[in-house]
């Protein structure tokens, strides 16, 4: 692919794109996220490929890898394109009758379509399984329907016409006045909005400024920030790109966890297309501006999605976050002025500049706009990957799109925002997904980690798990988390052995709110979710087994020991 010089070369590769694709083959699109690929999706690719090729019918149909498609609990999934057929679970038993039978005789296989688990009825079409039909994805929007390691593939889509936008309709100003008409807030959990952090960073004197891309994702069950790396890299490298010219900046960092792989790789290779094509680096476009991106890995220390930490990081020292102010905006990387933004921001950016911050104004509630990425996991039917307006209600997204409770069992609690988030009991399932409405219920948005369990599930020993993980990834740095997070655990850890008192659960609830109050940063800040909100809405569990131990039950160790 030629070097494009100018807006008008990108205008016309991506026609050029645009007319190849109205003639292109029919499509065999398979999901290879991270999900599918463990239950075998790169085997089905090359089982596929080998077939075909055997048949000596290669060329003509179009074999497509995609990144996540979102349908996790399903994989590996299959879609025939153009018709949206929707085969799941498939095995490389399938890949010969699926060739036969759908792509040769056009017909469909119905032991592979997805089973409606209310009608019981199939589903052929994608896009009328409910998982799907009742999401709105803007940032996943091209998951699923792109190759992530082709650049082509996105331009085809309209991707990077938002750079062109404002290269030739904006200016770094407007630019920003457009995000902060929008009300983009931070998707990575604070919620502060994105044009006037750009503002800030902008409006602050200094020749050299960076802009980071915080996808150091840490949460146990969280898969967000991943999967659109791996989904649609480019989307994102827009959204820095853009960024960068609002702000002024000539130098972007992506911060991923070294245990993200597949995500490095995606990402690398978007970088290199984007600098080989003149989109990254010097002179983009011929308009002058120069800025190149680099990827830093972190390894894997959950403190680092704290802004400061993840500064320390990059700088080659250990990940501590620091006392604010100075705040990155004004003091940041090697002491210059530093916008950090999460991915799932940064992916909204392209959107919102496309379609109009008035358009994306009307998404969402009063105070939270657009769209949220949630990762459903837990005790649920559909799991997987989904986005949603703000403002749908946690029932909407646990029952409509997640298909309920697995196995029958009866929904106890929802915790929202990883292990920093509250558990929300039933009586609030109609509490909408916005950030006010979550911190009213004692929760979080957090990042968009979502777990849910069902009735069989000790909330007290919950609550345990989350805190053992905060106190175990505590930096150390400040006393209220390294050592109340220890004494919340040991008092949990009580409590659990059949060895708790009243006094306990009064010492517990007073320990998080100090814990929560005086921390430095927000790990520590929000380690007492889990804790605080099972007390207040569990506490009757608390209480059991409180008054079990002092009942006369033998202890849990007591227990063990005579068993012995």
């Amino acid at each position: 692919m030629n070097k494009l010089r100018s807006s008008e070369d990108l205008r016309n590769l991506r026609e050029h794109l645009r007319k190849n694709q109205e003639k292109e083959r029919v499509s065999i699109v398979i999901c290879g996220g991270t999900g599918c690929e463990t239950f075998g999706g790169n085997d089905i690719y090359d089982t596929f490929h080998e077939i075909l090729k055997e048949k000596g019918i290669v060329d003509t149909f179009q074999l497509k890898k995609t990144g996540c498609q979102g349908f996790c609990e399903r994989g590996p999934l299959v879609v025939i394109q153009p018709t949206n057929i929707f085969y799941q679970k498939v095995k490389k038993a399938d890949v010969q009758k699926i060739i036969d039978e759908t792509l040769i005789n056009k017909r469909v296989l119905e032991n592979l379509l997805y089973t409606d688990i209310q009608t019981r009825k199939k589903i052929t079409n994608r896009s009328e399984i409910p998982f799907y039909k009742k999401q709105l994805q803007l940032v996943l929007r091209y998951n699923g329907f792109i190759d992530p390691t082709s650049v082509s593939d996105y331009i085809a889509m309209g991707g990077y016409a938002s750079l062109e936008k404002i290269f030739t309709e904006m200016g770094p100003s407007r630019v920003i006045e457009e995000i902060t008409i929008s009300g983009l807030r931070g998707r990575g959990g604070a919620g502060f909005p994105t044009g006037k952090k750009w503002e800030i960073v902008r409006n602050v004197p200094g020749d050299l400024k960076y802009l980071i891309c915080n996808g150091d994702e840490g949460d146990p069950g969280a898969f967000m920030d991943r999967s659109i790396l791996e989904g649609n890299p480019h989307q994102v490298l827009e959204g820095m790109i853009i960024g960068a010219y609002a702000i002024g900046c000539t130098k972007g960092y992506i911060y991923i966890r070294a245990e993200y792989p597949m995500a490095i790789e995606c990402v690398q290779k978007a970088i290199d297309q984007t600098r080989e094509i003149g989109i990254l680096g010097q002179n983009i476009l011929g308009k002058g501006f120069d800025f190149d991106i680099e990827i830093k890995k972190g390894a894997g220390a959950f403190v680092c999605g704290e802004e400061t930490a993840l500064i320390a990081s990059i700088e080659g020292k250990r990940g501590m976050p620091r006392a604010k102010p100075p705040y990155p905006a004004t003091s940041g990387l090697w002491g210059k002025p530093t916008c950090i933004n999460n991915v799932e921001t940064l992916a909204n950016i392209p959107v919102i500049l496309e379609k109009g911050a008035s358009w994306f104004n009307t998404i969402g509630t009063e105070k939270s706009k657009g769209t949220k990425v949630f990762a459903l996991a837990g005790n649920i039917n559909n799991t997987g990957l989904v986005e949603v307006p703000m403002g749908t209600t946690l029932r909407e997204l646990i029952f409509d799109i997640g298909g309920g409770i697995a196995r029958g069992k009866k929904f106890k609690a929802v915790q929202t925002g990883g292990p920093s988030g509250g558990c929300i009991p039933e009586e609030f399932l109609d509490t909408p997904i916005d950030y006010e409405s979550l911190q009213k219920v004692g929760s979080i948005m957090g990042s968009g980690g979502l777990v849910v369990v069902d009735d069989r599930t000790s909330m007290v020993e919950f609550a345990r798990y989350f805190v053992n993980f905060s106190q175990d990834e505590s930096c150390g740095k400040c006393v209220p988390c390294r050592i109340g997070t220890k004494r919340m655990l040991d008092l949990l850890d009580k409590i659990v052995s059949g060895n708790g008192t009243e006094s306990d659960l009064n010492l517990l609830w007073d320990l998080g709110n100090t814990v929560k109050e005086t921390s430095l940063c927000g790990l520590g800040q929000s380690a007492p979710n889990p804790v605080l909100s099972t007390l207040k809405y569990f506490r009757n569990e608390y209480e059991a087994l409180i008054n079990k131990s002092s009942s006369g039950d033998t202890p849990k160790e007591d227990k063990e020991k005579d068993a012995c």
